[in-house]
């Protein structure tokens, strides 16, 4: 990329890690109302092989397993962003905590890994179109996560 758009990379940049940033709070605080910020309307997606058709797929898959576990920490950094021509995609490594709740707080589950999203520009801002999640390694049991009861 030619120096003189470097600045209107970074921003770029800045403005989907606000994104992901978002969907962090959305997981770890079960702010569901951010889904809107973060997912294009039309998004898709491929959590580990789990296929979800839409945004409403998204969400409900998120409050299935989020919803019912303890504390969670999503940690998100080494933004890549690609630009070829008008699309932009990106690689951003994840690690993800999760504490059990209740009889399960004991338990602990952590994945690492990595999600590959393909983004778009809405009238309110950068949105992910489609985002592919590849676990890499993983500690604990996934026996912990569920909906809220």
């Amino acid at each position: 990329m030619p120096a003189v758009n470097a600045p209107a990379c970074c921003l770029l940049e800045r403005e989907l890690h606000l994104v992901l940033v978002r969907y962090a709070r959305l997981c770890d605080e079960r702010d569901w109302t951010l889904i809107d910020q973060v997912f294009s309307a039309d998004a898709s997606a491929c959590y580990g092989g789990w296929a979800l058709p839409d945004r409403a797929a998204i969400l409900a898959m998120l409050r299935n397993n989020l919803g019912g576990c303890g504390p969670t920490q999503h940690l998100l950094g080494n933004l890549e962003v690609r630009i070829d021509g008008q699309a932009v995609s990106s690689r951003t490594a994840v690690r993800a905590a999760h504490q059990g709740a209740g009889p399960k707080a004991a338990q602990t589950y952590e994945c690492m890994g990595h999600y590959h999203d393909r983004w778009c520009r809405t009238e309110d801002g950068w949105r992910i179109a489609h985002r592919a999640m590849v676990v890499t390694l993983e500690y604990g049991s996934r026996t912990l996560l569920g909906p809220a009861a």
